[in-house]
């Protein structure tokens, strides 16, 4: 049976009521409770056929949507609090086929102190899409992360392996919320999430601080996943490693004397110049361009 607004919301205000509300819950705006910190806000759009399959479990759908949106709080030292999901679907799915997605953003949020606060439905002529607005707050005294802090002199780190996310990660992973806290109290003044692979993001960073990357290649720690695909790809498991995407871990750079860090990997430095430079086991380096293999929408 076709979906129908309304007995998606009589279901979802019988559903636990969100924490850290001050107005009525199912409002159209959410009015929150005074916070400690200030204010973090982002969104990021999960798209049939572009970030899942049209037939995947609706329950991992809901549960990625909300980690994107969460991860990009990670890289901003940010706690989350709420998220909202904006959800188009196609008249013929069924009412449980969005309860499932709900519920699996919902959990994925609790699950890192959120709840899911609100959002929006409607009738998408073709294709689901997912929005989700991830709401947070930096507890910090300092300047927040962002991507153009990166200074030279500084290391390079990521919080796991990467590549082969395609395998199943890309939809199952955890958002690196205490890791982002972490990185930041040692001192992580640039972070970014890995969405778009670990070679076009380190770029991004460097591009917006204006400074040199030197990657060094060696140091990169290689998912199993990667080697999986390798073995049918024809490429290389680094290649996977350094071009996949999706990965959603952390980089950052941290002062070269940091203390070192459990679950973190350093994988280069910073220096003065511009761009990122893969250098290999034997210290020979050639300069990184978008066009060898990142993933980049309109392209």
């Amino acid at each position: 049976m076709p979906w129908r607004e309304d007995r998606i919301h009589r279901w979802l205000a019988s559903q636990r009521a969100p924490r850290g509300l001050s107005g009525s819950r199912g409002h159209d705006a959410a009015v929150f409770v005074k916070l400690r910190g200030r204010p973090v806000i982002c969104v990021d759009q999960t798209i049939e056929g572009v970030h899942f399959a049209p037939r995947e479990d609706p329950a991992r759908i809901g549960r990625k949507a909300a980690a994107r949106a969460i991860s990009d709080l990670a890289a901003t030292a940010a706690r989350p609090r709420a998220v909202f999901v904006a959800l188009a679907v196609p008249r013929e799915r069924s009412d449980a086929w969005i309860e499932k997605l709900l519920d699996g953003a919902r959990a994925r949020a609790r699950a890192h102190g959120a709840d899911l606060c609100g959002g929006d439905l409607s009738i998408a002529p073709d294709r689901a899409h997912v929005a989700v607005t991830a709401f947070g707050e930096y507890l910090g005294s300092g300047t927040p992360p962002g991507r153009d802090r990166a200074r030279a002199g500084e290391i390079v780190v990521v919080t796991g392996p990467v590549g082969g996310s395609l395998l199943g990660r890309h939809l199952d992973f955890a958002p690196r919320v205490e890791l982002g806290l972490r990185l930041h109290r040692a001192g992580a003044n640039a972070m970014m999430d890995v969405s778009d692979g670990l070679a076009w993001d380190l770029y991004r960073l460097a591009r917006a601080s204006r400074v040199r990357i030197d990657l060094e290649l060696a140091r990169v720690p290689v998912h199993r996943d990667a080697q999986t695909r390798a073995r049918k790809s024809g490429k290389t498991p680094l290649w996977h490693a350094l071009h996949d995407g999706e990965d959603h871990e952390l980089v950052a750079t941290l002062p070269r004397n940091a203390k070192r860090m459990r679950g973190v990997t350093v994988i280069g430095r910073v220096r003065a110049g511009r761009g990122l430079h893969l250098v290999d086991a034997h210290g020979r380096s050639r300069a990184w361009r978008p066009m060898q293999g990142a993933y980049e929408h309109g392209r």
